[in-house]
Formats: structure tokens, C-alpha cells, sequence
């Protein structure tokens, strides 16, 4: 058995022509591991993953894998498929079988268990085993940020090199100036990936502009919402990926260190990106008179303590700076004055993973992709009852219906489809009526929905819709930092008017109170959070008011989740006996 070790022994690289060697060795090492004699196991181990079993799946790997390489990979964002295992025979392309269990890894390792097999990583099949393009899940995808997911060892700074990592920035730090790089990134036309769409080349040309020093560049990688895992999964498959788009811009902007704030949620991703800057650190990519070039970048890496309201850039910036996250009035921006009052340039993070191939690519090349006024593509979840489930990129401009059934399978057997939840936890609902407008920054605004960050939740007839809209309230009253009295004291109002309606004790007037309560709040917050919070609740009522007037005439949760319900009393009636 050969176990892989990544980045055993990196050494320093001081100039142009030792990178250019050292990429050369990469791209050797990869086409040796991939038509060599050696068969190759690859495990894909992600946080999705683990909590089924995939690193008892690995031990049991090493175990049984006799001469095999055996690697660990990431996800690939199937996650319906987890745990999973790829393995490449000689002369035949790599075949993926999953889900399966520890029991299963001999077999498969074997090639006894063609009944695990999902399908071929190749153009061709192999036997009756279609190519896993053909799967529906994967067909229908563009894969450009995740072209690398669950293939490459994420540890491996070499891995990530031989498939194209870097290039970007070698281009920045040899072949471009500044002005050169951000015109790329200003005629892709790349709007930002967190949810509020601005566009990055306006944002970096103004970071180069400003006049103080010294300047940061910050990627927010901080997902707060509670169906949000994207950026989570980009940080698990291809560190490298997003550390080259921070030095990217670091160049570009003229900015000599880059933070990438990380949500503490995610351990794996944390761990995966600090080795993607250690090995970069190690090689020279990073740190004084880079490659030769006179340039220095620094790179930190900070993580959040959980606080929704720190996606907020300000307030982002304020915790990375460790003092209490909270937003500030603006002007003066980040740009011309952020972190330790110097000029900050802050960004998503997938939307810095898109920079290293407009760089390479071109920018007319990424404006080919998506609509009018959304380029390029989209990392999107779903959530709830679909066949499938997990991360899939698609361009710009994919409809819902294209979306939920074509993608992710449909309505699991035994659901009715009643709605889903746009826009993370800042965004109403759509219905079926909705399904065939694009998926983009600006078509689901009139009908309070957003693209948001890309994470939806499907939900079926089971779900009340005054239950829901009191989870999304509480949520935003719960994540509210308390700076500002509109959200401080308008949130938990609305929380009490829906508490009312599903206790029984609401009235007709409470919906008019809510409307009028929820404009307060948009219109009067400080920031971001305050002035969605009311979004999703207002949303609601649009598209089931006739549910909300159930619970208030009736006194009649169809759903019977909420308190009213006769089964909900009655179970409580039960509890408080048997005690």
C-alpha cells in the first residue's frame, strides 16, 4: 500500500524559472499517478461526508488497499452519492461507487461491486457503467469553480498546480499590470457572490485608487445563513482556488496583505485552507520579494464566532480587527477607509474563485456566460425534500424548474411541492408560478425573492407557512447585532405578532401591523440584515395569506405543527399528564 504524504518536501522558490520547474514537475507527477501501472483509490472526504462514515470508509481504504495509491480527496458536491469511492485501474478511466459502507470498500477496491457504481469519470463506458456525465445530476452542470472537486488532494499544493492553480497569478506577477489585470476583471463583469451583486471591478479599481497605505484585501468567507454551504465546500475541495483569487487581488489593488475571514462552523475547511497557505508560504508564492519580483504579500487567516451579522463587511472588518462585530454608517466606505482605517477591498469568496480564470481566460470570455447583467455561473444548494441534494454549479440564468427537476431530481416520493425559501434566511418564497423565470441577480425581485447567495429550500405541503415565516423572523432576531432600534426592537415585535397568530390569540389587524411594522424596519435599519429581516415574512403572507387568515378565523393550522393544532394541544395535554 502507498499512502500519500502532500508537501513533504517543498522548498523555497526565489525566481521565475524555478516556478516554471517546479510546475513542470507537478504536471509530470500528475499524468504519472493517472496512466501509470498503479491502481489509485480515491476517498472522498468532506463534512457532509464524515458524519456518514467517510473516514472510517478511508481507514478501512488503507487497510485493504493492498498496492493501491490511496488518496483523500474532497467531495465532489454529489452529496446524495456520500460516502464514495473513485477507483482508477490501469488503461481504464476511474470509476466512482457510492453511497456504500465499510463493509463495501473491499469489494469495490476489487471490482466485485458494479451494483455501487454510479458511473464513469470519462468520456467512454466502462462495461454496462455509463460515464457519470451522462447522469443527470452532472450533465446539466457548467463545472468551473468545482472542476477540481474530488479530484485533487486538497492538501496538495502540487495536485492543485498540475490542474491549473496559480497561473493566474503568475500572469498578474510577470505578464500584466495592475490596470491590465483589474480591466479583466471589470469587462467580465463578475457581481459579488454574497448576495448583494455589486461589481468587483468597480470595487478593486477603487481600492487601487485610493491614496492610503497600507491597503488589505478581505474575503468574506463567513456563511451565516442556515442553507448556505457553498463556500464551505469550495474551501474543503480547492483551497488553492480561493487563496490565489485573495493574491490576485492583492495584487491588483496594490495591497501587500490579504485576510480571508472564515466561519468557525467549518473545521475542515479551516484546516484544508490554512495548509493551502502554509504550502504557498513554504514554496515563496507568498511573503517578501515574491518569485523575485520586488513584491510582498502576506496572508492571515481569521475565523468568526458564529455571528450571522458578521457577513456584513463592516462588521466583518470590526471582528477581524477583535472588537464586537457590528455594522457602521457609511460614508466613509471600505474601500477608502476599512480595516484599521486603510483601504479595504472586501469580497465573497466564490466570487474571488472565479478571478484566477478571468485572468487566464480573459474577461470577454467569462461575459460569454449567464445573462445581460449576471455573468458567469453560480454555486447553488438545495435543501429539503429533492430526490438529490448538494452543490451544483450552473450558468447564470438556469430557471427553478431546469433547477429542481432536471438537477436535483425533483420531489422526493411521498411530498406535495408547496414553495421554496429563496435567498438564504433574506429573501420570501416562490411558488410554481415563478418557476420559469431565470435564476439570476435581478428577475425574482419584484416578487420579493433573490438569488442571494444561491441557497434554496424546498419545502412541501407539511410546512406552515406562519410556522416558517416566525423561524426566518426569529432568526434575523436572533443574528441582529441590537446597534440600531428599528431591528433591535422591530424583530422581536414581529416574532411576538406571529407567536400571537399561533397560539390562537391573533387578529385580522396583526397582518396590517405586520406590514406596517416590517416597513419601519427595512426603511429605518442601519444595516444589511435589518433592512431584509422583514423580507421573508412579508413574503410569506403575500403568497399564503390565505393560511395566516386560517390560523386567525378558524383557529386551524392545517399543517398542525403550530400550537393551535388540536394534535399539537393535545400531545402537550398528554406530556403534562404523563409528568
Amino acid at each position: 500500500m502507498v499512502s500519500v504524504k502532500p508537501g513533504e518536501h517543498l522548498t523555497k522558490l526565489t525566481s521565475k524559472d524555478d516556478y516554471i520547474a517546479f510546475r513542470e514537475q507537478a504536471h509530470q507527477k500528475w499524468e504519472t499517478l493517472w496512466n501509470g501501472d498503479a491502481t489509485v483509490v480515491s476517498v472522498g472526504v468532506g463534512s457532509s461526508s464524515i458524519a456518514k462514515g467517510a473516514l472510517e470508509v478511508l481507514e478501512q481504504a488503507h487497510q485493504v488497499g493492498g498496492n493501491a495509491i490511496i488518496r483523500e480527496v474532497s467531495g465532489n458536491g454529489a452529496f446524495w452519492m456520500e460516502p464514495w469511492i473513485e477507483v482508477k485501474r490501469p488503461g481504464v478511466d476511474p470509476i466512482l461507487y457510492g453511497p456504500l459502507t465499510v463493509d463495501d470498500v473491499a469489494g469495490v477496491i476489487a471490482g466485485e461491486r458494479n451494483d455501487l457504481a454510479v458511473g464513469v469519470r470519462g468520456a467512454n463506458p466502462v462495461g454496462e457503467i455509463r460515464p457519470l456525465n451522462e447522469h443527470h445530476y452532472f450533465k446539466h452542470q457548467i463545472q468551473l469553480l468545482t472542476r477540481n472537486a474530488g479530484l485533487i488532494e486538497p492538501d496538495s499544493i502540487e495536485d492543485a498546480i498540475a490542474r491549473g492553480a496559480y497561473d493566474g497569478y503568475f500572469k498578474v506577477l510577470f505578464e500584466m499590470s495592475q490596470e491590465e489585470a483589474i480591466a479583466e476583471v471589470t469587462t467580465a463583469q463578475v457581481r459579488g457572490r454574497g448576495g448583494g451583486g455589486f461589481p468587483a471591478g468597480i470595487k478593486w479599481e477603487s481600492g487601487r485608487k485610493a491614496r492610503n497605505n497600507p491597503k488589505f484585501i478581505v474575503c468574506n468567507s463567513h456563511e451565516g445563513e442556515p442553507n448556505v454551504y457553498k463556500d464551505r465546500h469550495l474551501h474543503e475541495c480547492d483551497p488553492h482556488r480561493i487563496l490565489e483569487g485573495i493574491l490576485i487581488a492583492c495584487i491588483a489593488c496594490g495591497a501587500e496583505r490579504g485576510y480571508n475571514y472564515i466561519g468557525g462552523e467549518y473545521p475542515l475547511g479551516i484546516r484544508r485552507f490554512r495548509k493551502a497557505v502554509a504550502d504557498a508560504e513554504r514554496i515563496g508564492l507568498i511573503g517578501k520579494d515574491v518569485l523575485g519580483t520586488g513584491k510582498n504579500v502576506a496572508m492571515r487567516v481569521r475565523t468568526g464566532g458564529g455571528a450571522y451579522v458578521c457577513g456584513e463587511a463592516s462588521a466583518l472588518m470590526y471582528s477581524i480587527m477583535g472588537v464586537r462585530g457590528q455594522p457602521r454608517t457609511k460614508p466613509p466606505r471600505s474601500v477608502e477607509e476599512g480595516l484599521w482605517k486603510r483601504p479595504t477591498v472586501a469580497n465573497n469568496t466564490e466570487t474571488l474563485a472565479n478571478v484566477p480564470d478571468i485572468i487566464v481566460r480573459g474577461g470577454e470570455w467569462y461575459a460569454s456566460l449567464g445573462t445581460e447583467n449576471s455573468k458567469g455561473t453560480k454555486l447553488m444548494t438545495m435543501q429539503g425534500p429533492s430526490k438529490l441534494s448538494g452543490v451544483v454549479e450552473v450558468e447564470m440564468g438556469v430557471t427553478m424548474r431546469h433547477l429542481l427537476d432536471d438537477i436535483y431530481g425533483g420531489m422526493r416520493e411521498g411530498y406535495t411541492f408547496k414553495g421554496i425559501q429563496t435567498g438564504g434566511a433574506s429573501a420570501g418564497p416562490i411558488t410554481e408560478d415563478a418557476f420559469d423565470r431565470p435564476i439570476d441577480f435581478d428577475s425574482l425581485s419584484d416578487i420579493h425573492g433573490m438569488l442571494g447567495s444561491g441557497g434554496w429550500v424546498l419545502f412541501d405541503e407539511g410546512v406552515c407557512a406562519v410556522d416558517m415565516a416566525r423561524y426566518l423572523t426569529a432568526f434575523s432576531r436572533y443574528e441582529s447585532c441590537s446597534k440600531c432600534v428599528p431591528c433591535r426592537l422591530g424583530n422581536p415585535a414581529l416574532v411576538e405578532i406571529l407567536d400571537r397568530i399561533r397560539f390562537g390569540r391573533g387578529s385580522l389587524e396583526d397582518l396590517a401591523l405586520i406590514r406596517r411594522t416590517s416597513k419601519y424596519i427595512i426603511e429605518l435599519s442601519l444595516c444589511g440584515l435589518g433592512q431584509v429581516a422583514p423580507v421573508p415574512l412579508v413574503a410569506f403572507l403575500d403568497a399564503y395569506e390565505e393560511e395566516f387568515r386560517q390560523h386567525i378565523v378558524d383557529g386551524v393550522c392545517k399543517c398542525g405543527v403550530c400550537p393551535i393544532s388540536a394534535d399539537s394541544r393535545q400531545a402537550v395535554f398528554t406530556e403534562v399528564a404523563a409528568d
